[in-house]
């Protein structure tokens, strides 16, 4: 649990929290950010993403936040989530006594419910006597869009020109030009309720009155207990990999089974630096890791809501794939994401530029075919067997990937420093055939096989012949060159070479000299391989997960085990991570990210199973 002093929360003295000092609270559709000073941060309504209404994160003066403290500014705080839930808890520890707040957003189905996208914040004092405070600041479309404020009685209406949201509360409510604030004391057993909705249409301000909170709070810890039960995990990191696994959750869209790569968008891979992205959409590269992660827990309907996403957004759906798939899509299947940069919001802790949109999804980047392939693949395998249809699809991209392979193209770091014949995009692309050979062959069903195999033998042998450096004695990022690469720590984990092959043992110890500081792992060196970028990045969580597996699979149970549990070290309070650790363990990149805990409970799965 985080310890830390409260900041101050009068208007303009607060700045930034960092990154990993957040929580996160969703309802499947959307999500918000708690600090651990018991402010909202980030909040986008009503989907992950839409335009934000609570963005202090990107902008601790013009971003908006939902403030609600201790109004003892010398309290410290904890932080927790209730037991195997995603309802979060932060308390505050006063001269007078103990408050808290409870933090969730109720899980609706398709109903008329799930359109107010209800945001509640419970306070209680449990001991002694506490007084808080308040201040609802929304700023509409990324701080950008002028609202109005109307308060009646405990009713506060915020409205701009393209949404609204309503604010009711149990303590008295005032206005503080375009804000909302309340103080308020509660002694012991007493609590105070704020609740969030978005409102319009067919969807008008409710009040939400104490007893329907309560009702609403037992609701959703009797929802998040009942999803995290059907876990097959029993492993020795049961409560990291059930963390990862709620938080894979909250990063899926109940409406079409799609899961973003993080929530969030632009916080910065190095603060003060420009690597700063939109995570909020869906990879294709995800695929398999998020089918083979929620598989071998046993959330087979997650595993099949993915998989009907990319069936029905990604697969050409005629049986034919006239040229390369897009990389990455929206939460609703669409593929125009056109990236712009947000000049009025200065960037976490300053750094800018805050982009929207993603311009890597015009990329080419082979690897995705093997992801997708191999996703299909494991759902056959574990799941239940495709249909004829989706045969025909996966036959399809195999024939374009046999025409194409040996493409240059912007690799998996999507890097912006022109293409290349990259290692691991052929890799991925021999995953691609090769999982579909096997298909075939298992299930009987009709392909081209004496082609698909002279491709798939054709990639072999040509990542064998010129991905292999004698020089540095390992498999390098790309073709010709002597620059290492973390990526290609799935060549064993993607069953290419066997773990214990000399040649692999060699590049792993090189990987090991080069990559790997105190079990972290840089994904390369941008000096010796410029990607287009200024700046520096910290280590990439993914890789150091990868690193685990890799020597797991060696037979280096103790190197594996002291890497994975010092790994462990760099979560935040919660057991969230993002996607980069910088040189002092702070946690750097979009927050929390998908892959990072796919990656994590991959390795647990894998680790634990060794051990035995």
């Amino acid at each position: 649990m985080a310890d830390t002093p409260s900041p101050s929360s009068a208007p303009g003295t607060r700045r930034y929290v960092p990154i990993a000092d957040h929580g996160l609270i969703g309802d499947l559709r959307t999500v918000a950010l708690v600090g651990t000073d018991g402010t909202i941060d980030w909040y986008c309504c009503p989907s992950f993403d839409s335009p934000s209404v609570f963005a202090a994160v990107l902008d601790a003066e013009k971003g908006g936040c939902f403030e609600l403290a201790a109004a003892d500014e010398a309290a410290r705080t904890k932080q927790f989530y209730f037991p195997d839930t995603n309802v979060l808890i932060t308390r505050f520890f006063t001269e007078d006594g103990v408050g808290e707040v409870q933090d969730f957003m109720p899980v609706c189905g398709d109903d008329g419910e799930a359109e107010r996208h209800r945001l509640i914040r419970r306070t209680v004092c449990v001991r002694g006597t506490v007084r808080f405070r308040a201040r609802v600041a929304p700023r509409f479309g990324y701080g950008a869009d002028p609202h109005t404020v109307r308060v009646q009685g405990h009713l506060a209406l915020f409205e701009s020109a393209r949404s609204a949201l309503a604010l009711t509360a149990t303590a008295p409510l005032e206005t503080e030009g375009p804000d909302v604030r309340a103080d308020f004391k509660l002694t012991e057993g007493e609590s105070a309720v704020f609740a969030l909705d978005q409102v319009g249409g067919e969807v008008a301000p409710r009040r939400c009155a104490r007893a329907e909170a309560d009702e609403q709070f037992a609701a959703t810890v009797a929802y998040w207990r009942r999803w995290i039960a059907q876990s097959r995990y029993r492993g020795r990191w049961r409560e990291m990999v059930h963390r990862s696994a709620l938080t894979l959750k909250l990063l899926t869209y109940a409406p079409t089974g799609a899961i973003v790569a993080a929530p969030t968008t632009s916080l910065p891979e190095r603060i003060g630096g420009e690597r700063n992205w939109d995570y909020r959409y869906v990879w294709v590269r995800d695929a398999a890791f998020a089918v083979y992660a929620l598989l071998r827990l046993g959330f087979t309907g997650e595993a099949a809501a993915f998989m009907r996403f990319l069936t029905r957004h990604i697969s050409p759906g005629d049986g034919r794939a006239t040229g390369p798939l897009q990389i990455m899509y929206g939460i609703d299947g669409r593929t125009d994401l056109p990236e712009r940069e947000l000049t009025h919001l200065e960037g976490h802790q300053g750094s800018a530029p805050v982009r929207v949109g993603n311009a890597a999804a015009d990329q080419l980047q082979l690897d995705i075919y093997g992801a997708l392939i191999d996703s299909i693949y494991l759902y056959d395998k574990w799941a239940e067997p495709i249909s004829s249809a989706q045969w025909d699809d996966v036959c399809a991209l195999v024939d374009w990937v046999c025409e194409h392979w040996d493409q240059p193209d912007e690799g998996v770091w999507e890097t912006r420093g022109g293409r290349r014949n990259f290692l691991y995009s052929r890799l991925m692309c021999w995953v691609a055939v090769e999982r579909a050979v096997r298909l075939a062959n298992r299930r009987g069903l009709p392909a081209d096989l004496p082609r698909w195999q002279r491709a798939r033998d054709a990639i072999y042998r040509r990542i064998m012949d010129r991905g292999w450096s004698e020089r540095r004695g390992a498999f390098v990022q790309y073709e010709g060159g002597d620059v290492l690469d973390a990526a290609v720590l799935m060549m064993p984990l993607a069953k290419f070479i066997a773990p214990t092959d000399p040649k692999w043992l060699s590049t792993l110890d090189a990987l090991t000299e080069d990559l790997v500081s105190d079990s972290l792992v840089y994904r390369y060196d941008p000096r010796t391989s410029p990607d287009g970028l200024r700046g520096e990045e910290g280590t990439f969580s993914i890789c150091s997960f990868w690193y685990v597996e890799a020597l797991t699979r060696a037979g280096r149970l103790d190197e594996a085990r002291l890497a994975f549990e010092k790994m462990l070290t760099y979560a935040n309070h919660l057991g969230l991570f993002a996607e980069e650790i910088g040189r002092t363990g702070e946690q750097q990149g979009n927050f929390p990210q998908a892959f990072t805990h796919l990656s994590l409970i991959s390795a647990a799965y894998n680790l634990d199973r060794a051990l035995g």
